[in-house]
């Protein structure tokens, strides 16, 4: 027979602990999971013509809100350098504190700590909830694991729930959505994560961290010698044993008095005295069991503890115990900070300094031009003028580089009204297509020109859009 593929799946009960990194992974739970349920239902004042939820990714009109920052589809560029900071920010958390993202700020970490919270509550900590596995299914049981999975669900429910309220107006969507009114997808959207928190956070838990996810085999590339990770000091632990042989053979056995419980306590039941492995996700909370224990014996803290693979190797050597923070003065990690930054300070120039208003130009291909039989010749062009501002504007379409005499008009204005500028109003967050016709007198040539669109306000923006004229005579010159 060969080798299992996989460690046969097991039940982790951890134990209740308090200390400072608990409390820390309590507070990044309740901000976390806080911004997420609460973001969609905070309202942001734009005017009468734009949505007034805070964020907002409005799929229909293709926009994405953010306070008072408005993405349009051509400026997706800010989207993905959004996207290529987080990479970059993870990248950089990683390479100073290991893998903090995992132990405190993950999702599936974030709802696996509130779903472990949950059976605490019906089912009792660590040793009662071990029992309870073990015991025959009474009435009792049943009543209580269902009573639990239904919180499951409804936690479950609620997470789904939420996600889709970023997409459409909260209030709006909620009562078209327990009316039964709400489009298909949205209940789809639900249900399917309904279905993957429930699973997922209930049952399979530390199975996502070791088996699922691909970051802890990706993060081992990011940390070196150098990394704060969470370390089991073996030179002052072992060899291990209980305080009254300690206390009979002082010098046979090491600070570690094999209680177990750092093992106890972990999310995904990894024992860090078996040095560094994937399924440690750096949440620190052996670190609290371990200080309360050595502080319960009269033994000096730190015994397990963030610290770098240098430090240890240093300290293990004789050397004084070296500051954590220390740990964050290195050249690697001001370069990934620098880049953080320069990335950021770039994507934050662009949106301060970047226009609300847009043309884009499309000439007619077929045919390019009408030769008229006075002589004159037409070209026709789409025109697309977008407004960026939450108000309607009027605006001002020019004609550069043509020579005197070239008139246009629009679908709107008749040709007996065509003038070199035409004025057009464009509704509040809106893109308006206009056909537009240029005319040139005959004996007139013109090649290359441009559109400029001026918005007729206090801010007096505009925008070029360079063309081309097409005319006869500048085709018979390509011919030849």
């Amino acid at each position: 027979m060969g080798a299992a593929l996989y460690e046969k799946g097991r039940t982790v009960h951890n134990k209740r602990i308090d200390g400072p990194f608990r409390r820390f992974k309590w507070l990044m739970m309740l901000v976390t999971l806080g911004i997420y349920y609460a973001t969609p239902w905070i309202r942001w004042d734009r005017g009468p013509f734009a949505p007034d939820q805070a964020v907002l990714v409005d799929l229909a009109n293709r926009r994405f809100y953010m306070f008072d920052i408005e993405i349009w589809p051509h400026e997706f560029f800010f989207v993905a350098g959004l996207l290529i900071m987080a990479g970059i920010g993870l990248f950089l958390v990683t390479s100073a504190v290991g893998r903090a993202w995992c132990g405190y700020a993950c999702p599936q970490t974030v709802w696996t700590d509130l779903f472990q919270h949950v059976d605490r509550f019906f089912d009792g900590d660590r040793n009662a909830r071990m029992r309870l596995d073990k015991a025959p299914w009474t009435a009792s049981k049943i009543a209580r694991r269902m009573a639990k999975w239904a919180v499951y669900l409804a936690i479950a429910f609620w997470t789904g729930g939420a996600w889709i309220m970023y997409f459409a107006d909260a209030p709006t969507l909620t009562y078209a959505f327990w009316r039964g009114e709400a489009a298909p997808v949205a209940y789809a959207t639900v249900a399917v994560l309904t279905g993957t928190t429930f699973w997922l956070g209930g049952f399979m838990r530390e199975q996502v961290c070791v088996y699922m996810c691909p970051w802890p085999r990706i993060q081992t590339a990011m940390l070196d010698e150098k990394s704060l990770i969470v370390t089991y000091k073996d030179w002052r632990g072992e060899k291990r044993g209980s305080v009254k042989k300690a206390a009979k053979n002082p010098d046979e056995y090491g600070d570690c008095i094999d209680c177990n419980l750092c093992v106890a306590v972990c999310p995904t039941g990894v024992d860090i005295r078996a040095g560094q492995q994937i399924g440690c996700i750096t949440c620190g909370l052996c670190i609290d069991a371990c200080d309360r224990v050595m502080q319960d014996v009269g033994r000096p803290r730190g015994l397990i503890d963030y610290a770098t693979l240098d430090q240890c190797k240093a300290e293990a050597a004789g050397a004084p115990a070296t500051p954590a923070w220390k740990a964050l003065l290195r050249p690697r990690l001001f370069v990934y900070f620098g880049v953080w930054a320069a990335i950021g300070a770039g994507l934050l120039f662009a949106l301060g300094t970047r226009s609300h208003t847009d043309l884009t130009v499309a000439p007619d291909r077929n045919p390019p031009f009408m030769l008229l039989k006075d002589g004159s010749v037409r070209n026709a062009f789409t025109l697309r003028l977008r407004n960026m501002e939450a108000r309607p504007r009027e605006m001002e379409v020019a004609m550069q580089g043509l020579p005197q005499g070239a008139v246009m008009w629009t679908e709107a204005v008749s040709m007996d009204n065509a003038a070199p500028v035409q004025r057009v109003t464009v509704d509040a967050n809106a893109t308006r297509v206009l056909r537009a016709y240029v005319l040139l007198p005959q004996g007139t040539v013109a090649g290359d020109f441009a559109f400029r669109l001026t918005a007729l306000d206090e801010q007096r923006e505009s925008d070029l859009a360079p063309t081309t004229f097409a005319h006869p005579q500048s085709d018979m010159a390509e011919n030849k």
